[in-house]
């Protein structure tokens, strides 16, 4: 697991990127509408003076933009109007993301001497027709290049990932999974597409030239690749875009957008894993399935959605989960009752 820590976000919408990706409109993602300036970020540093004191780290991130491809002395700007929340705070530090093709040893170094800890790279996918289809403007052999050079020099290395970009498939998706898990991050973030307004992803679905990727197939992709990541001990840092009013409020027009995603797609996680235990047992009339105590309500699913669906699957008349001393992820049968047979 990451490690816990306080972050403090100063948003960059769009700073420093050299193209438009057709999937975005970062003043939309983030609700920020100007970008960034030293004041902003000493701002965001005063504010770290009410987090809670309980030993956790903190960290400072920049996100929105491309980083390292903003003009040197307004990075610098940017960076120098962090160091005194470095000074202030033991073990903390700085995060950035930026684009893998904008990633180079000069700047790696720049951003060494100034605090920075963790880099974010965003692959989005690692299929070049969906880079191509999506407007990136890198490869995926820039992500392969810029993830080692990262972890090499010694920051953490968080990759970032889209689900149902134009192009993209379940297959697709999975080996873009496989692909960032051989990089080794220490983390990964999974993004699946939203259509948001004023841009190209959202002329091209209005126009009929692209399908969108609804709530319910970024759960049913997403809920394959959690274990993928898992498995593979790469922390999965964030599941979906962060709710924001404006998103909310409309700025998604269409695509995977909700506010509780990551619920979602673990609930679908759970549900899968129940389904894989209950296969081939026959009739049964009573299950009782036993997960983590903090994982009873994700067993059960929003609204009691998970035993809804085992019930009516299964035909079971009555499904209960319960809290056993079993690792988080892990499912049990705690007791089943088969349908007693009836002769003719």
């Amino acid at each position: 697991m990451t490690p816990r820590r306080h972050v403090i976000p100063v948003f960059v919408p769009h700073l420093g990127c050299p193209n438009d990706c057709v999937f975005c409109n970062q003043r939309r993602i983030s609700g920020a509408l100007q970008p960034a300036t030293p004041e902003t970020v000493r701002r965001a540093v005063e504010s770290a003076a009410f987090l809670k004191d309980d030993g956790a780290p903190k960290q400072l991130a920049f996100y929105g933009g491309s980083f390292t491809a903003i003009p040197v002395p307004e990075q610098e700007a940017l960076l120098g109007a962090a160091q005194d929340f470095i000074k202030s705070y033991k073990g903390a530090g700085i995060r950035v993301s930026t684009r893998p093709d904008a990633v180079d040893r000069a700047a790696l170094e720049r951003l060494k001497r100034y605090g920075v800890v963790t880099v974010e790279l965003g692959a989005q996918s690692m299929d070049e027709g969906v880079l191509l289809a999506s407007g990136r403007g890198h490869t995926a052999r820039d992500t392969e290049k810029a993830s080692r050079l990262v972890r090499d020099m010694g920051f953490e290395l968080i990759l970032q990932m889209m689900t149902g970009l134009p192009g993209d498939t379940p297959a697709t998706a999975v080996k873009t999974a496989e692909s960032i898990i051989a990089l080794k991050p220490g983390g990964v973030r999974i993004y699946p597409a939203v259509v948001l307004r004023d841009t190209a992803l959202w002329d091209m679905w209005r126009r009929g030239e692209y399908r969108e990727h609804t709530v319910e197939d970024a759960v049913r992709l997403c809920a394959e690749l959690v274990p993928l990541f898992e498995s593979a001990g790469v922390p999965i840092v964030r599941l979906g875009l962060n709710p924001t009013d404006e998103l909310s409020g409309g700025a998604a027009a269409a695509g995977a957008y909700h506010p509780a995603l990551g619920e979602l797609v673990y609930a679908r996680v759970y549900l899968n894993r129940a389904r894989a235990l209950l296969r081939g047992r026959g009739a049964v009339a009573r299950v009782t399935l036993g997960v983590a105590p903090s994982r009873v309500s994700v067993m059960t699913g929003q609204r009691r959605g998970n035993i809804a669906a085992l019930r009516t699957e299964f035909g079971i008349a009555d499904v209960r989960v319960a809290g056993a001393e079993v690792a988080p992820g892990e499912i049990v049968i705690l007791s089943i009752e088969n349908t007693p047979q009836t002769g003719v």
